[in-house]
């Protein structure tokens, strides 16, 4: 092969490969890939136990393998918290964005829906956030701690049948089938049936001891990364509530995807100039238990309203986006509603 020839290839296959390149690019624009600056996570919280007056015990931990000692006298790390944090290439949140989960669950719920979706961490990331999300204490990586030595009650374990019927899937008692063409729903339901079993697979314990361990954790995390805005389901809403009347100088907005409990009323003027919403989805009315509920933090909002702040609340069904249950961010419509977040957020000034 002659020098010139050799060169004339080298320039065909370059000429190729930009081209194969540039084809991507415009295929792809920048809403549809993630590009990080950074990824990382970490441990933080917790505390040591000292245990004693133990009997000890021979374990075989595998299979065939040889006995070993086990004393379960000493010292124990416990109730500490996983927090997984994603820095984009290109930061257009002028602050980070804490994602807390609900009861029973993970950071997974923020992750990819039950059905293979994309879910919001995704989706936040792409608008520019700077993203933390945690599995609270007791909950996924960070795991749980010994009963009744550190936890003092029982764990909480859910049937298949309890979050069909009590998350506003189904329509009430008796809604549940294993066969997804059999499933009772809400009329107009948005909920990806096809993928509860995966939903299911998320589930893990969770104790009703240990909401003291679980605020000192998130007051933690948001010392150590914040100032920051919190985004909070269900379970995480009081805990953000309380986490803020804390630390009202490191919060400065609460996103509350359908807040289960409320904070503390006495402490209702740390909010006040504290931006924050309340989000609902759809079959409030029509449900046992949610009137009560969402009646406790329109309540609460009194108070906070009462001491100068402006909370506000966004009722989906009111604004034309139907059909959501309580696992919003899993919802088939979850980027529709992702999309009146960041709306939300950028009007309050938080979006570069």
């Amino acid at each position: 092969m002659t020098h010139r020839l050799q060169r004339y290839l080298s320039l065909g296959l370059a000429t190729i490969a930009t081209a194969f390149v540039a084809g991507c690019a415009h295929r792809t624009s920048h809403n549809d890939h993630i590009g990080l600056k950074t990824m990382g996570s970490f441990h933080i919280g917790g505390r040591e136990v000292t245990l004693s007056g133990k009997p000890t015990k021979m374990v075989t931990m595998t299979q065939g393998g040889v006995p070993v000692k086990i004393d379960p006298n000493g010292v124990y790390q416990v109730e500490q918290m996983y927090v997984q944090y994603f820095v984009p290439a290109h930061e257009k949140g002028k602050l980070p964005l804490l994602m807390w989960h609900g009861g029973g669950l993970s950071g997974v719920t923020y992750e990819t829906t039950p059905d293979g979706r994309e879910g919001w961490l995704n989706y936040f990331i792409k608008q520019g956030w700077t993203v933390y999300n945690s599995d609270a204490v007791e909950r996924g990586r960070s795991g749980w701690a010994m009963y009744p030595d550190v936890f003092t009650t029982d764990p909480v374990f859910l049937t298949k049948e309890n979050p069909f019927e009590r998350f506003r899937i189904g329509a009430g008692p008796g809604s549940y089938n294993k066969d997804p063409a059999k499933m009772k729903l809400l009329p107009g339901s948005q909920f990806p049936t096809e993928g509860y079993d995966n939903f299911m697979k998320q589930g893990v314990p969770r104790w009703t001891s240990t909401d003291a361990p679980i605020i000192a954790a998130y007051t933690e995390l948001v010392d150590k990364v914040c100032p920051c805005i919190v985004l909070a389901h269900s379970q995480g809403g009081p805990f953000a509530y309380k986490v803020a009347q804390a630390r009202p100088d490191k919060v400065k907005a609460l996103v509350l995807v359908e807040p289960a409990g409320t904070g503390d009323a006495a402490k209702a003027a740390a909010l006040k100039d504290i931006p924050n919403v309340s989000i609902y989805g759809d079959f409030i009315a029509q449900d046992a238990r949610w009137p009560t509920i969402k009646a406790n933090n329109l309540k609460f909002h009194e108070a906070i309203r009462a001491a100068g702040g402006k909370p506000e609340v966004i009722d989906l069904p009111a604004i034309g986006i139907k059909g959501n249950s309580h696992m919003v961010m899993m919802d088939k419509n979850n980027l529709e509603v992702a999309a009146v977040i960041q709306k939300w957020l950028a009007g309050q000034g938080f979006v570069r």
